[in-house]
């Protein structure tokens, strides 16, 4: 009787793998090979600079600067804390990192002063769930998500409105929750309201996912996986929609807002040359394009068509499940990068001035706390009775502003009015002193 190793099919399997080794090893010798090009070297520089504030020292290493653009934590359906995020992001190597937890910015100060003490950046952002209508087309709608990218301030003129549309769509979230569990129950799966809401956790409007978590603890599926892929897809028997609002709407309210708007995994959408088109006319800057599979899957020659950004990222959300993607797990090449903070630069830095110029007509403790929510005062560093209010932008912008923000002219000017502003009691109240 032939051995294990001496069955045929075996032996074509041994030999497929260690053709598959050979082919991997030739890869990452071409990989290797591959000569770093001007362009690249001097995309790196720049994203180095605006990373860390300086250039990247080595013209061999273009790229290395790891961006990990679509992150959740548990503030929405994400299963770590933002600092717990954080930490796990700079043990796999990522400098900087967006944190789009679904529909809130909540956990958006957490992670920044957990960054700080990495030197990482936090790019604050949010995932907006919204509904794409193509017109009159029956059967037409399809839910997406939107992507928003912001400056280091946050949201700027429509910051109130964004507030507002997001609420929104978490109030909703309650409702349709409460409509999955109607549907559970008439598929003979009872779920408790309480242990949905437990599973939240407090303050976070439920979601599918917390919705499959009761069904795993109930023993009614077995994984997330399964509840997903059996009850509650798009469309699926224990399926409700929401409050979403249009996406036509949402990528222009996050044009007004200082935001990058990027349609998010579009490869899962019916029609993604309709959406794309759509969205492109109004205002879309980004297609999510590379996934950690290395697949395209088609989406870089439609960014090509419509003049999109190419991005990606991992959509980690600490499942702890073999198919999920880690943080940091795709790669952004660093012309990709380049191309990203070169459009939102601008756009961030309008954002930034804006705020900055709102907080210099009214200097109060309340009009500090609301332009600036993601920052928690430094006491240790803003201790004195009195302090010149330059002196505390100056203190601030080392941790708010890029390289490049600081530079800016008119950003120096307001710096400057800000020295006829003294500010007491630790840095929270400020007034204008005529002196």
């Amino acid at each position: 009787m032939p051995s294990i190793s001496e069955l045929p099919i075996v032996a074509e399997l041994e030999n497929d793998s260690t053709a598959g080794n050979h082919k991997l090893r030739r890869r990452r010798r071409k990989r290797k090979k591959k000569k770093v090009t001007a362009e690249q070297i001097l995309a790196s520089r720049y994203v180095h600079e605006w990373a860390f504030g300086h250039s990247e020292p080595s013209d061999d290493s273009a790229g290395r600067v790891l961006f990990e653009l679509h992150s959740h934590s548990k503030f929405s359906d994400g299963f770590l804390s933002p600092t717990a995020l954080v930490e796990r992001a700079h043990r796999n190597g990522v400098k900087v990192l967006a944190l789009t937890d679904h529909d809130t910015m909540a956990g958006i100060p957490g992670a920044i002063e957990a960054a700080q003490k990495f030197n990482m950046r936090i790019i604050p952002g949010v995932e907006i769930s919204a509904v794409y209508s193509p017109g009159n087309e029956p059967g037409g709608e399809e839910p997406l998500h939107i992507l928003a990218y912001y400056g280091s301030c946050g949201p700027s003129s429509m910051c109130e409105e964004l507030d507002d549309l997001l609420a929104n769509i978490r109030d909703g979230r309650y409702t349709r929750a409460q409509e999955m569990l109607v549907k559970l129950g008439k598929l003979k799966m009872p779920l408790k309201w309480e242990d949905v809401v437990n599973i939240a956790g407090k303050g976070v409007a439920p979601g599918r996912v917390h919705v499959a978590r009761a069904m795993v603890e109930a023993g009614y599926v077995e994984n997330l996986k399964q509840a997903f892929s059996k009850y509650l897809y798009d469309g699926g028997p224990a399926y409700a929609k929401g409050t979403e609002p249009l996406a036509n709407y949402v990528v222009q309210l996050i044009c007004r807002s200082g935001g990058i708007a990027t349609l998010a995994h579009p490869w899962a959408l019916k029609s993604p040359v309709s959406v794309i088109e759509s969205l492109k006319a109004a205002g879309l800057h980004a297609l999510e394009v590379y996934r950690s599979d290395g697949k395209l899957a088609g989406f870089s020659n439609l960014a090509d068509t419509y003049d999109l950004l190419k991005l990606g990222g991992s959509d980690y959300h600490g499942r702890k499940a073999d198919d999920e993607s880690d943080l940091g797990s795709v790669y952004l090449p660093v012309l990709d990068v380049f191309k990203f903070l070169k459009l939102a630069s601008p756009i961030w830095c309008g954002s930034t001035r804006n705020i900055l110029r709102s907080f210099v007509e009214e200097p109060s403790a309340a009009n500090m706390k609301k332009k600036f929510s993601f920052y928690k005062p430094d006491k240790s560093n803003c201790c004195a009775a009195k302090c010149c209010g330059k002196d505390c932008f100056d203190l601030r912008s080392s941790s708010w502003l890029s390289n490049e923000e600081r530079q800016n002219a008119e950003l120096e000017n307001i710096r400057l009015k800000l020295s006829d502003t003294v500010i007491s009691k630790v840095g929270l109240h400020l007034r204008l002193d005529g002196r």
